[in-house]
Formats: C-alpha cells, sequence, structure tokens
C-alpha cells in the first residue's frame, strides 16, 4: 500500500510538472509579441529597422508617444473606438439576453433545428468572405457614411456563442420564478425584465466584456467602412496608418507606440473584471 502511494505521488508530480512547463510555455508566446512591442515604443526607428533579438532599447525615447498621438489624431480616433466598442456592447447584450431567455423558455415550432444552427455556426468563421456583401448593402440601404453599420455588422460576431452561454445560464434559474410571475399577472417580456434580466447578471458582465473586445480590436470592416472618411476612423486603423508616416521608411516605433496606447484600455478593463469574466463563462459553459 505504501509503494502504491509513493508510485502515485510521483506520477501526479510528473504530470504536474509537464503541465506547469506547458503553461509556461504558453505565457511565453503570449506575453512575447506584448512585451515586445511595449519596449519598442521606445525605441528609435532605425534600431528597429536593424533587427535583432534585443529587447531593452539603447535609449528610451518618450517621444514617440507624444508623435504619434498628434500624427494618428488619437482623442479623435479614441472616441470612435469607445462609440463603437459601447454600441456593440450594447446591441449584443440586448440581442443575446432575449435570444437566450426564449430559447430557454419559449417553446415553438423548429426551436431546436434554430437552436442547433446557432451552435452550429460557432464553429463556422466566413471572416472577410462576407465583407464585399455587407458594404454592397450598406451602401444600398445609405448607411455606410455612419459607423452604425460597423456596430451592428461587429453585434453580430459571436452572437451564436453568447446566446448557448445565455441560454446555458438560464437553464440553471428555477422555472418556478416564472410560474410565480405568470400568477402575479407578468407577462411573458415582463419576466424577462422584471425576473430574469437582474438574475442573468454574471453571464451578461462576461458578454459585456467580450463584446467590447471585439468592437475595440475590429480592423478590417471598419477599414473598409470608413475609407472615405478619415474621422470616422477607430483606434485600431488609426495605428496601422503610422505605419506610413515616416519619412521614406515605415515608422515602426510610431505603429508600437500607438498600438501600445490602444492597448492600455482593454488590458485595464481585463485586469478590474477577470473574477466577474471567469465566474460569467464557468456559470454560462459549465453549469448549462
Amino acid at each position: 500500500m505504501e509503494k502504491t502511494h509513493t508510485v502515485y505521488s510521483t506520477k501526479t508530480k510528473i504530470i504536474r510538472g509537464f503541465l506547469t512547463l506547458f503553461l509556461v510555455v504558453v505565457a511565453f508566446f503570449t506575453l512575447y509579441p506584448l512585451v515586445y512591442i511595449v519596449l519598442g515604443s521606445f525605441k528609435a526607428n532605425a534600431e528597429l529597422l536593424k533587427g535583432g533579438t534585443r529587447l531593452l532599447p539603447e535609449t528610451f525615447i518618450l517621444d514617440n508617444y507624444k508623435e504619434a498621438w498628434e500624427k494618428a489624431n488619437f482623442a479623435r480616433y479614441t472616441l470612435n473606438s469607445v462609440i463603437i466598442s459601447v454600441g456593440v456592447m450594447v446591441v449584443t447584450l440586448v440581442a443575446t439576453s432575449m435570444a437566450g431567455y426564449v430559447f430557454a423558455r419559449k417553446n415553438f415550432r423548429g426551436k431546436e433545428l434554430l437552436y442547433s444552427l446557432f451552435v452550429a455556426f460557432m464553429f463556422v468563421n466566413v471572416g472577410s468572405v462576407t465583407l464585399r456583401p455587407l458594404f454592397e448593402l450598406a451602401v444600398k440601404v445609405k448607411m455606410n457614411t455612419s459607423l452604425i453599420s460597423v456596430i451592428l455588422i461587429s453585434a453580430g460576431t459571436g452572437q451564436a456563442t453568447y446566446i448557448f452561454l445565455v441560454r446555458g445560464f438560464m437553464n440553471t434559474i428555477s422555472r418556478e420564478l416564472d410560474d410565480a410571475a405568470k400568477i402575479d399577472g407578468c407577462t411573458f417580456f415582463q419576466i424577462y425584465y422584471k425576473i430574469i434580466l437582474p438574475l442573468l447578471k454574471p453571464i451578461l458582465a462576461t458578454i459585456c466584456l467580450l463584446s467590447f473586445r471585439t468592437g475595440w480590436n475590429e480592423y478590417i470592416m471598419p477599414l473598409v467602412f470608413t475609407m472615405s472618411n478619415e474621422k470616422m476612423r477607430p483606434l485600431t486603423v488609426g495605428v496601422t496608418m503610422l505605419k506610413n508616416s515616416g519619412d521614406g521608411t515605415a515608422a515602426w516605433n510610431l505603429m508600437f507606440a500607438g498600438a501600445t496606447i490602444s492597448i492600455i484600455p482593454i488590458v485595464l478593463i481585463y485586469m478590474f473584471t477577470s473574477k466577474q469574466f471567469m465566474n460569467g463563462m464557468t456559470a454560462g459553459a459549465v453549469k448549462g
């Protein structure tokens, strides 16, 4: 018995050692590009163009940030990014919370088939294939000159996943609450916003964070929709434009400085909401 216990402990330590090593490797490859960009933002452009494996700059140049802020019109682009991100977040929260509630509580013909299609699309990513027809549609309905079209299209990204999470969380809420509300005279919609919606706060906090990130990081679509209107560009598009602001060479130092500025808000949001994010993901995915 004692020998078996010792062997089991050794196997456990080996497995944990391999898992730790694996996580360290994953963390390294995840954090290295971020560290490279942040430290590169303090380097001279000539130093970046030389290449090499040195991370620390020879001389820390703070003027890169000042120049990037002025050349990229960061104040305007930041406002545009906030408008897009908040708009995507609000539309996503309203649509997915309602859809998840209906799929969990309402019985109608074709419900399971429709839900299966939603779940199937969780694993399908058509990417930029739909960009041209979406743009042509926006032109026909005369919505290509505002950020509304960008918000509505971006809000559709990840809808299937969010509905899956909301429905999974809804299944953990007792139906007796619905029955009690019906006895008090509440309609189906009143049950949603008076009873169910307050109980969905953990999973909605997760969806809030993910959808805000989607809107903040969106690049290809805003680039296409704002080609003819520079004032509509979000930060992601404005940062890439910094690359061409050098004197005949790619201004990587300014682009890195701009990228560092643009990732600060989303990193801070993750830092302060990581606990709620993990709780919501666990509740929606595991319990459901």
